[in-house]
Order: structure tokens, then C-alpha cells, then sequence
């Protein structure tokens, strides 16, 4: 059965009613979980308890689906400014409203790199503009991420960067990385690093292993992440700053990253819907859709990031949402960019390969992709507390589709989950009050 979405742009100024009726409400910021209406007034949370007595302006009847804060990803590529073949603000936001995300954050590697509070008070700008949802910018870390001299960071706060990486690129340079730290120690500004040690990744477009050496294709291999890990976690330890470990994708990082949280280093992680479910098995030199950085591990680093995931050393969840234009990807596999796009895929992926397996609870799940990531980064989101943004996402569990490129709002049509029959999905995502889809059977 097709689902018809009606998106339209959330008003600045609500002044309307909506009640929520009869879902499972699942908010870990508040402990929450169990059936309850929810009261939303002027785009803030109103109330939050079993059967609201209110007349609205208009009824949602969430019996049998789950109700959550609305979801938020601290990891995706809107390809503006000077992308926009690839994705713009307004066609990435369509494709988060179709996955049911209400925040997300955009990386700076861009053309040009987004290194400067002009750009990033023009990037905050189009966002309020454009974008249907909240989308937060990432500054980079050194002047047009070349690793060789620190971007004016603290500008960048000023402009309403909320904080910074140079993702897609390993600064090989200790010493301007150090520097970085230090720089932002007293904002408390978290750094995202791309951990992979750039001489021994270069050339390489799969994991390094059995797989590589069958396809003759030339890897990248897990050590390479490790070692990343592994200094910058001793830099902030040394520092007193605050490093967070981009798309972890080896078992070995996340003992590094364990260890670390342990010692005390302000060290946190985010792990992608691919390196938790895939592996490079799937690699298919006919299809670039598996080409991502890094790369599809094996079994054993994908078990190893959900136990890092259920046990905290894993602090949330991203889609690292990546998308290029057709003819990019439709190229052989060795020159094809690295990505693809992941925000309307991610709850059915998550669904389906987790929690209906039995391998990750509900509360956990929810909360890896609500209340961790708005906590880690300051964020007013990841809650259903009173007065609260209302941004809110409701979830079909046992809603049954098949991914569909033609059906994507996103300019990216190469997904390694093409065809796959996935159950679980948003059917409904409400931004600052403004149901912004209205899903028809």
C-alpha cells in the first residue's frame, strides 16, 4: 500500500491546536513510556497524559503506533553551498520529514567549505528559509579543511555553528588538531573527527580483508580507524577537550572508546543504520551503492558497534546521509563517490534489522536517536517535556514497504537497500506543532 505525503513548510508563528490521541509514548529524556494523549498548543508541548479531554483543531489517532520526540541526526551531507546537483537544504528536508527527522546537522564540506561566519550566518539563514525542518550547521574545523591552519571557530560560534568537523577528512597534523582543542575548551564545542589515518587508506575503496583480496579491489583497513581513535582520544584526554568519534565502524575503536569513557575523556561516538546492519559481504563491484567511507566492516565490527550502542560506549545513532548525483555513482566502483543517502531509509532499516530481531529494546533505540544527541550537543530537542518544541514523530512498527528510489524525496537515488522489503516506518512527523504529513492508505 502507497503512502501520500502532503509536506508543507512549518509556520513561524502557530496558533493552532493538535491532539495526539492514544499512541505509545516513548520519551527517554522523561523515562517515559507507556499509552498517553499528547496536547500540542502554538508549537510547544502542552500536556502529556492518558486521555486529554480538549477539543483541537485537529485529532491524530496514534492507537498502535509509537509516539517519540522528534528525531534528530548530528551527521548529514545537505551539500550546500555549491552542491546542489547532489542535495539542497529544501530537497534534504523533505527527505528527513519522509524519514520522520525534525533536526538535523549539516556537515561543511562543501564547495566552498563552510569555514567562515559569513557563510555560516548565511547557511543559518537558508535554513530558516528553506528548510521544512531544523537543521543546524557544522563548521569546519581548518580553513577549507586542509588541516593546515584553524578555521576562526569561535566566529563561527557566534554565527550559530553548533559544532565542528573536517568529516571527510583524517587532520593528519597532531599538533593544528591539539591546537583545535585547546582553542575550543572553554566554549565546550564538541569536535567530529573522520578517523581514518589518511596513508593507510589512500587508493583504498572497501574494507580491507578477505573480501577485498577475492574482488582484487584495494582496502582500507580497520587499523587505520583505530589509530585515528586511538590519538585523538589521547589529544582530548591530554586537552581536557571535547572529541566526538564520527561513524564508528570497528570493533577495535570502540574497545578504545570504552576505555577511554572509563578514564574520564570527554570522548563520544555516533554509529550509522549501515555499519550496524551491513557488511562488506555485500560489496558488489557492479554496484557503487556499498561504497561508503568508512568502509562496510565484517560481522564481527558489526556486532561489536551494537554492543557499543546497548552498552553507552555508542552514544547515538546517525545515517551519515550522503547523497551524489546518479551520474556520479553510476560509474565503476573504484572511481564512484563515497555515500549514499540514508534519512528515509534509517527507522525501516533500524525496525527491521534490530528492534523486530530482538537485538535493541525500544526505549534504547528511541533514545539513541532522540534524547543522547540533543543532550551531548545542547540541543532544545529530544524531548516531550512541557514547553517543549513540539517536534514529534510517529512511528508504524509493523508498517510493511519496499524501498523505492522513484518514491525518494532526496536527489539520491543509489541505496544499497533498493528493493528490500522493510517493516517499520514514520508515518507521521510534526514540526514546531505543523503536521507536516498526512499519511493516506
Amino acid at each position: 500500500m502507497n503512502q501520500t505525503w502532503q509536506i508543507k513548510r512549518p509556520e513561524s508563528k502557530i496558533s493552532s491546536t493538535l491532539l495526539i490521541r492514544g499512541g505509545n509514548v516513548v520519551d527517554p529524556a522523561n523515562n517515559f513510556d507507556g499509552v498517553a494523549d499528547i496536547l500540542v498548543i502554538d508549537g510547544k508541548i502542552a500536556a502529556v497524559k492518558p486521555e486529554i479531554k480538549f477539543s483541537a483543531d485537529y485529532e491524530y489517532n496514534a492507537a498502535g503506533k509509537i509516539v517519540t520526540p522528534g528525531l534528530i541526526d548530528m551527521h548529514v551531507h545537505f551539500r550546500e553551498p555549491g552542491q546542489e546537483s547532489k542535495e539542497d537544504f529544501l530537497s534534504g528536508s523533505k527527505a528527513a520529514v519522509a524519514g520522520g527527522f525534525t533536526t538535523v546537522a549539516t556537515m561543511p564540506n562543501t564547495s566552498p567549505v563552510v569555514d567562515n561566519a559569513a557563510l555560516v550566518r548565511s547557511m543559518v539563514k537558508r535554513a530558516e528559509d528553506v528548510g521544512l525542518i531544523n537543521i543546524k550547521i557544522i563548521g569546519a574545523v581548518t580553513k577549507e579543511q586542509k588541516g593546515q591552519e584553524l578555521a576562526e571557530m569561535r566566529d563561527m560560534i557566534a554565527a550559530g555553528a553548533v559544532a565542528f568537523s573536517d568529516d571527510g577528512h583524517f587532520d593528519d597534523n597532531a599538533k593544528i588538531f591539539l591546537n583545535a582543542l585547546d582553542y575550543l575548551h572553554e566554549t565546550g564545542k564538541i569536535i567530529i573527527c573522520h578517523e581514518e589515518e589518511t596513508t593507510l587508506v589512500s587508493g583504498g575503496v572497501m574494507n580491507e580483508g578477505k573480501r577485498s583480496a577475492i574482488l582484487g579491489l584495494k582496502g582500507r583497513p580497520t587499523v587505520a580507524e583505530d589509530i585515528a581513535v586511538a590519538r585523538d582520544v589521547l589529544l582530548a584526554e591530554y586537552t581536557g577537550g571535547r572529541v566526538h568519534i564520527a561513524h564508528i565502524s570497528s570493533a577495535r575503536a570502540v574497545e578504545i572508546v570504552r576505555d577511554a569513557k572509563k578514564r574520564g575523556v570527554k570522548v563520544t561516538a555516533e554509529v550509522t543504520p549501515q555499519h550496524l546492519t551491513m557488511t562488506d559481504d555485500l560489496v558488489n563491484p557492479a554496484d557503487a551503492s556499498t561504497k561508503i567511507n568508512p568502509p562496510l566492516r565484517t560481522k564481527k565490527d558489526c556486532d561489536a558497534c551494537l554492543a557499543g550502542l546497548i552498552d553507552g560506549t555508542i552514544d547515538f545513532i546517525v545515517t551519515d546521509h550522503s547523497p551524489h548525483a546518479p551520474e556520479e555513482k553510476d560509474r565503476e566502483y573504484i572511481y564512484a563517490p563515497s555515500g549514499f543517502p540514508g534519512l528515509e531509509t534509517s527507522v525501516g532499516i533500524l525496525f527491521t534489522e534490530l528492534y523486530h530481531k530482538g537485538k535493541i529494546d525500544l526505549k534504547t533505540l528511541i533514545s539513541k536517536m532522540t534524547a543522547e544527541p540533543a543532550q551531548i550537543f545542547g540541543l532544545n530537542a529530544g524531548t516531550l517535556s512541557i514547553d517543549a518544541p513540539a517536534d514529534i514523530t510517529i512511528i508504524d512498527p509493523d508498517f510493511i514497504w519496499t524501498v523505492d528510489a522513484k518514491n525518494f524525496y532526496t536527489k539520491g537515488s543509489h541505496s544499497p537497500f533498493i528493493g528490500r522489503e522493510l517493516k517499520g516506518r514514520a508515518v507521521a512527523t510534526i514540526v514546531r506543532g505543523n503536521l507536516m504529513k498526512l499519511n493516506q492508505f
